[in-house]
Formats: structure tokens, C-alpha cells, sequence
């Protein structure tokens, strides 16, 4: 339960180039490294519920711990995966319905700050939030 909360995004690491990785054009890359995202995450057993809102947009997603489910990122990008917990961290794999390739996340508590971590073709980022 960790998890539960409000985030709000403090700082990037590695995103813009991680975006470029993804394809996802110039302006939008430049855009989403400044989009205020803030996380609302609660957690019942194996049951999340997520709500994510930026200057984009603003979406609930519900999901439940190793159960697939279908996403879109805010650029339009449709995936298709799930999430599920290795020790104390969250972990999702997710596949690109354009191409089929893989990206994977990590959501972690460290000190006071909730992690996000990004993987794909090779190019990690970071998203670093705070309670807020």
C-alpha cells in the first residue's frame, strides 16, 4: 500500500531521449518533458486504480495485479500488457500494438519519492515524483 497517494512529477531523467526512442516527434517530446503530470495511485489487494492527469489529459485506469490490459500512452501509442509485483516494486511489460515491440516500466518507492522507470529498444528514463 506504499503506493497509495498523490504524486506530482519533480524531475527527468533521460526522458526526452527515451520519447525520440518511442517516436514521438519534436514538439510532443518537448512538451511531455514539461507535461505536470501528477499520479493519484490506490491500491485494494491486487486491484489499482490509477487516475493520471497532465496538461494533456486526464484518465483513470483500473487494473489488477497480472492481469492484461489495453493502454494508451498520451501521444496515442496503444499497448497492451500488465503489471505485477516483484518484491516491493511494481513492475509492467507492455507490447506496442504498431509494432509489436516491448516496453517495460517500474514503479518503486525510494525515501519519499515514487520512481518510474522506462525501458525500450534499449533507452532508460526516469520519472521522479514526489507526494504532493
Amino acid at each position: 500500500m506504499a503506493f497509495n497517494g498523490t504524486w506530482k512529477i519533480d524531475r527527468n531523467e533521460n526522458y526526452e531521449k527515451f520519447m525520440e526512442a518511442m517516436g514521438v516527434n519534436i514538439m510532443k517530446r518537448k512538451l511531455g518533458a514539461h507535461d505536470n503530470l501528477k499520479l493519484t495511485l490506490q491500491q485494494d489487494g491486487n486491484k489499482f486504480i490509477v487516475k493520471e492527469s497532465s496538461n494533456f489529459r486526464t484518465i483513470d485506469i483500473e487494473f489488477t495485479l497480472g492481469v492484461n490490459f489495453e493502454y494508451s500512452l498520451a501521444d496515442g501509442t496503444e499497448l497492451t500488457g500488465s503489471w505485477n509485483m516483484e518484491g516491493d516494486k511494481l513492475v509492467g511489460s507492455f507490447t506496442r500494438k504498431d509494432n509489436g515491440k516491448v516496453l517495460t516500466a517500474c514503479r518503486e518507492i525510494v525515501g519519499d519519492e515514487l520512481v518510474q522507470t522506462y525501458v525500450y529498444e534499449g533507452v532508460e528514463a526516469k520519472r521522479i515524483f514526489k507526494r504532493g
